[in-house]
């Protein structure tokens, strides 16, 4: 039951028919008593500068959920962002500080390395490489410097995207030695695929899969099938491996903490999930 205490949580895109956010959420919300909700709302690019600020003037707004098209100049209209956000160069989540300033940060990464190491998988002092530089590359990268690798490797085949997250990382993480240029996975401990490869049928594999180690832990980004081609030829390889979906749920209880609410785990949430 909404009421005039409830706590609004906007999820802000557009178009907003593929939400699954209020599925995991609000089912959430409701069986632990937390007098919130989240709801979806469909903001054209051309509005969104002026919606946000305008939202966040509403006396009832706890904060808001960034999905696409408005991740990236979401990071223009903040008052604070966390240095995940500025390293990824985009925001997923944006709430209102006790001083009214609005404060932004980027969870896809969080949830991708809290899914690695509640699998057993050691992340600090790891060699890793992450095939795509977009949104999600940049923001698993911001998360996997933070988390402590040792090496990360870069692949983009835009070599501008990928020269640009290689100049973020080395400005937030001077210590990391961060590399451009190749997808051959051998020697690394952790393989992410952060691009689109794997959600049409007849994709390529995005990385060479006869030069990865059967040791190496393997993730996906890909949401729309869980076990995607990359997967499977990882899988006969005999790779740990995290699907994409993975992501999504892990990285909910680190939005709870955000926004300072009760949190739970990933498990908790895919069991009381309305995705049907």
């Amino acid at each position: 039951m909404i009421t005039g205490t409830t706590k609004l949580i906007a999820h802000l895109g557009y178009p907003t028919e593929s939400f699954k956010a209020p599925l995991i959420y609000n089912p959430y919300f409701e069986k632990n008593g937390i007098d919130a909700v989240v709801v979806p709302m469909g903001c054209r690019p051309e509005d969104y500068p002026a919606f946000l600020k305008l939202l966040f003037r509403l006396s009832n707004i706890h904060g808001a959920l960034i999905t696409m098209p408005h991740k990236i100049s979401t990071m223009a209209l903040l008052d604070k962002t966390s240095t995940n956000a500025k390293v990824a160069g985009s925001c997923n989540a944006v709430r209102l500080g006790s001083d009214g300033r609005l404060i932004g940060d980027m969870f896809d990464g969080e949830g991708f390395v809290r899914g690695v190491l509640r699998k057993g998988k050691k992340v600090e002092g790891a060699h890793a490489l992450i095939a795509g530089a977009g949104g999600v590359g940049s923001a698993i990268a911001a998360s996997l410097a933070q988390a402590g690798v040792e090496h990360l490797a870069i692949f983009d085949a835009n070599q501008t995207t990928a020269t640009a997250l290689l100049d973020r990382l080395r400005k937030y993480y001077p210590q990391l030695d961060v590399t451009v240029g190749s997808a051959d996975p051998e020697g690394f401990d952790i393989v992410v695929n952060a691009t689109p490869l794997g959600m049409r049928r007849g994709d390529p594999l995005p990385i060479d899969i006869d030069r990865i180690s059967p040791s190496t832990f393997v993730g996906e980004v890909v949401l729309t099938r869980e076990i995607t081609p990359f997967l499977e030829a990882v899988r006969a390889r005999g790779c740990a491996f995290q699907v994409g979906t993975d992501m999504l749920f892990e990285q909910i209880p680190a939005y709870l903490e955000f926004f300072e609410f009760p949190t739970t785990t990933a498990d908790n949430l895919r069991a009381i999930a309305k995705l049907g």
